[in-house]
């Protein structure tokens, strides 16, 4: 069966955890907020491995847009959002894309352009087919690749962000949880 839009949604919220993180998020009432990574991808991973659908998710990765540079802002976001999730017993980290430039080169040792948008910073993660986010607000699906390799399982370098080192450590942590995953040497670009 192919995973539609519609399936990957349907698949995320069986686990309850996104459906009440997406449910609550909209009282924060951040600009351009998607739930997204592993939360998503991982839960049609397991639906086809027939694990529990947060099996191996680590975090609840939010992401959302403001101007306001400070981290300031950003921690006041945080602590709003630790006190509506705290019931859930799970991490859910939230970031401001607008901010991720400043501090990125300090924590991974490589600079990192400044975004103009949330879906600008679901475009750089390392795997092509992770790239995938949800509106809190509209339920809309971002996923620029397309949602192939997840449903076959492909781990492939993401042209928007071509680290192959980077992409082999990820591509491999995921490949031990789900060891039918498989990486594909093919670059998109």
């Amino acid at each position: 069966m192919t995973l539609t839009v519609e399936r990957l949604v349907r698949i995320a919220m069986a686990n309850p955890i996104n459906a009440q993180i997406t449910s609550r998020l909209p009282s924060l009432g951040l600009s351009q907020c998607m739930l997204t990574a592993g939360c998503l991808f991982q839960a049609v991973w397991n639906h086809q491995s027939h694990r529990p659908s947060a099996w191996g998710v680590k975090d609840y990765d939010v992401f959302y847009f403001d101007n306001d540079l400070s981290w300031e802002a950003e921690n006041a976001v945080i602590d709003s959002a630790q006190r509506l999730f705290q019931d859930l017993d799970v991490n859910v980290d939230l970031k401001n894309q607008a901010r991720v430039h400043l501090w990125y080169g300090q924590r991974f040792g490589r600079s990192y352009p400044q975004l103009q948008s949330v879906k600008d910073g679901i475009d750089r993660y390392l795997i092509a087919g992770t790239c995938i986010g949800l509106d809190a607000e509209t339920g809309e699906v971002y996923a620029p690749y397309g949602l192939a390799d997840v449903e076959q399982g492909v781990l492939r370098i993401n042209p928007k962000n071509h680290q192959p080192d980077l992409f082999e450590q990820k591509a491999k942590s995921y490949q031990t949880r789900w060891p039918w995953l498989r990486i594909s040497g093919t670059d998109l670009s």
